[in-house]
């Protein structure tokens, strides 16, 4: 069957908006050949720095004849009926319709509509251009005169059906059958007939590789191999990949140098330099994993010098940006951290809570009373949270944003040593910054000053680690802190965050987050899951509101006259239904089921650790055979009570008579419930929820058969009431770890 050949060629599209191009481009075309009666066997697509390309194989010459049966109303209905369904149909007649005869409806109209099929090439030349008015790209403009709006200005359109141009116009553009290639290498131009001599052409005289992956393998690919010829090895970097496949057609990565006096810069420094301003790949030296004084450039062109030239002009650009790198680095050295954290109080975290100084206030207390919980000294979190925002007026955070936190770290050790990498050598234990180690007499928080002096080097380690880590984690895929002091100070950051947020009444709606709320708290579900830390979320929250808050809250609202203050015990329950939520998101993830979520969090429980242990415990129970069996024969149980209690007004509670315990069944139910009550209760007090759900397990023979043997419902008033007592006494039993009413069957 024939083929269709469509390419887009335009000025350079930006790298970060040819993939998702590519998609919709398939996506649209696709869709407008269906909706014109177009089947195909397959469409593929493709993307380069100047080119959006689609193949369709197995397009039919022609769409096919539709047949379609409309039917009208009944005959004898109104001659308004009968006008609107002659004009949907197309007739001119009532006559032209058939009637046919329902035995329960009567006879009908109906219009039997014959749409004839449509050339393919016809169907094109209208589809491809409504495409290219109507894609939709993040960024647009327009050229000339014409009112066509594309990414860069459009330069030619290639339409191939069958090896012939499918004609059409767009803003003066007329399609064709022309191509061009590499600007420099190959530019053409070529005509081609379809899919397999247009790639012949490009990718052999063109000099253009015109599939993203094709490019993507060779670069990582000849990347590697030119920094294994120097004895190199090449710093992975996916992200980076995918921009730069995006930026050549004809990929060739070129090893340069760079001055080794740079290296004394701070790694992540030399790095970010590379990948934000040049695109450049890391090199680190195989024997010491240090970075190397290299790099690899991905050139769009192969140099009859072997790339000579263009390393070293990169060379000279890169040895610049290290140039300005290096000046901002000895300027946030001679300032020192602490120095930087007293500017904080020139900038607003947010209006309504204050400046970046005062939120650094209520996170450093708020870490020093988190510290027990997570077995992190007291002091050093404080110092840590106290510091932990100060690089944000450095001019290096400045300049690379993404340094946040990271820079805080150099600076806090340059206390000690002038740079400490991040994989390289630990401080010495015994070594100090200055006189005088950390001890019971140290300053408190009351009045705590000179944060970095007096501390032993693993200690400045734990607090320059706290403050690199306490925006950790940034997505789900990033690492949690799990240094006691880190973890500490993040919590602290984040709950904080949440707390203040709530307080102001700017929480997320909808898809909304612009504080990035719901990545905090997941944050910190994942910190305390994640190192086991026990927390009783609901009294701290409480306590950090009314102590670290309320009060500045308080006269914010009174200010703004904006109504009354809300109530922490309002805000409280809210914030923690937040968190149950992305607790429930985390579990879900996990592989628990959403209505085990459900059960576990109905016994209103606020320490995040138990709850997910506690699910973990009842989904494990539930995939076997027992608690399957056994769920079912609580809903039994819980139907029966549910009816009989609304039947009868009351709440059945209570032991039941053992005089009363007429049946052998009941009898060895009641005995197995008080036993598995009794081991229940000691699973739950040691928190080992699989031993507590075993011991429910041991209830499912006698109570499959207390319901094959026994009537609940007897004709003697107290025996019924007795037994209802039983079922009532399994209901408390399995309640004591989940609500199992809400647990699908």
């Amino acid at each position: 069957m024939p083929q269709l050949l469509i390419e887009l060629f335009s000025e350079e599209i930006p790298a970060r908006m040819q993939a998702k191009a590519e998609a919709d481009l398939g996506r649209a075309l696709g869709e407008a050949l269906k909706a014109a009666g177009l089947g195909f066997d397959s469409l593929v697509t493709c993307s380069g720095p100047r080119r959006l390309v689609a193949v369709v194989d197995g397009l039919p010459e022609r769409s096919a004849d539709v047949r379609e049966e409309r039917k009208g109303p009944k005959v004898g209905a109104p001659e308004q009926a009968i006008a609107g369904f002659l004009r949907g149909a197309g007739l001119s007649d009532i006559s032209q319709a058939s009637v046919v005869s329902d035995p329960k409806k009567g006879e009908s109209y109906v219009a039997l509509i014959e749409t004839p099929g449509r050339m393919a090439a016809e169907i094109v030349a209208e589809a491809v251009p409504a495409l290219i008015r109507g894609f939709h790209w993040p960024k647009s403009m327009r050229w000339g005169t014409g009112d066509l709006r594309w990414v860069r200005p459009l330069q030619r359109i290639v339409c191939v059906f069958d090896g012939k141009i499918v004609p059409f116009e767009v803003e003066g553009i007329r399609s064709g059958n022309e191509t061009e290639g590499h600007r420099v290498h190959g530019r053409g131009p070529y005509e081609v007939t379809g899919w397999a001599d247009y790639r012949k052409q490009l990718e052999g005289k063109g000099h253009v590789r015109l599939s993203r992956e094709d490019r993507k393998t060779l670069i990582a690919e000849k990347a590697k191999a030119v920094c294994a010829k120097a004895g190199l090895e090449l710093v992975e970097d996916e992200g980076l990949l995918d921009e730069v496949t995006g930026l050549a057609e004809w990929p060739v990565p070129v090893l340069g140098a760079m001055d080794p006096a740079f290296l004394d810069l701070p790694p992540e420094v030399i790095r970010l330099s590379m990948r934000t301003h040049q695109k450049y790949f890391a090199v680190r030296d195989l024997k010491t994993g240090a970075l190397a004084p290299n790099f690899v450039t991905i050139a769009n062109i192969a140099a009859a010098d072997g790339g000579a030239k263009i390393a070293a002009g990169n060379a000279r650009v890169l040895s610049a940006r290290l140039a300005d790198a290096r000046f901002f680095w000895e300027n946030d050295k001679a300032n020192g951290l602490e120095a930087m954290a007293a500017k904080l109080a020139r900038i607003e975290f947010k209006k309504e809570l204050g400046s970046l100084a005062q939120k650094v206030e209520r996170v450093a207390l708020l870490a020093r009373e988190l510290a027990p919980a997570v077995g992190a000294d007291p002091d050093l979190a404080e110092r840590a949270a106290r510091l932990c925002k100060a690089d944000l007026v450095s001019e290096m955070v400045y300049e690379f944003p993404e340094l946040q936190g990271v820079m805080g770290r150099y600076y806090a050790l340059e206390v000690a040593n002038p740079v400490i990498p991040e994989s390289s050598q630990s401080l010495s234990g015994t070594q100090k910054v200055a006189s005088g180690a950390l001890g019971p007499g140290s300053p408190s928080a009351s009045g705590m000053t000179n944060l970095l002096a007096g501390l032993e080097a693993n200690q400045l380690e734990q607090v320059a680690d706290a403050i690199r880590d306490h925006y950790q984690p940034l997505g789900p895929s990033n690492p949690v802190p799990t240094a006691p002091v880190s973890i500490a100070v993040a919590l602290a950051d984040k709950l904080d965050t949440l707390v203040g947020f709530w307080a102001i009444n700017e929480k997320p709606t909808g898809s909304k987050d612009p504080f990035a709320l719901r990545r905090a708290a997941l944050g910190v579900v994942r910190i305390v899951l994640e190192n086991g830390v026990r927390l009783g979320l609901s009294s701290t929250l409480q306590l950090h509101l009314r102590h670290h808050h309320f009060d500045a809250i308080s006269d914010y609202f009174e200010a703004r006259d904006s109504g009354p203050i809300p109530s922490p015990d309002v805000l409280v329950p809210d914030l923690l239904a937040f968190f149950a939520d992305r607790l429930k998101q985390y579990l879900r993830d996990e592989g628990i089921r959403h209505d085990v979520i459900d059960a576990v969090f109905a016994l209103g429980e606020d320490d995040l650790l138990r709850l997910s242990r506690r699910a973990y415990g009842v989904e494990k129970f539930l995939r076997s055979e027992d608690g399957d069996a056994l769920l079912a024969g609580y809903k039994r149980a819980a139907n029966i009570l549910k009816a009989e209690e609304a039947k009868d007004g009351v709440t059945y509670s209570g032991a039941p008579d053992p005089k009363l315990l007429k049946e052998k069944a009941e009898r060895d139910l009641h005995s197995a419930l008080q036993e598995a009550v009794s081991g229940v209760d000691a699973a739950l007090a040691s928190e080992d929820f699989e031993s507590a759900m075993g011991a429910l397990a041991s209830l499912r023979a006698p109570v499959d058969a207390f319901f094959d043997t026994v009537k609940v419902n007897a004709d003697d008033s107290n025996v019924r009431r007795n037994r209802l007592l039983i079922l009532a006494m399994m209901r408390d039993a399995l309640g004591r770890v989940a609500d199992f009413s809400k647990i699908e069957a």
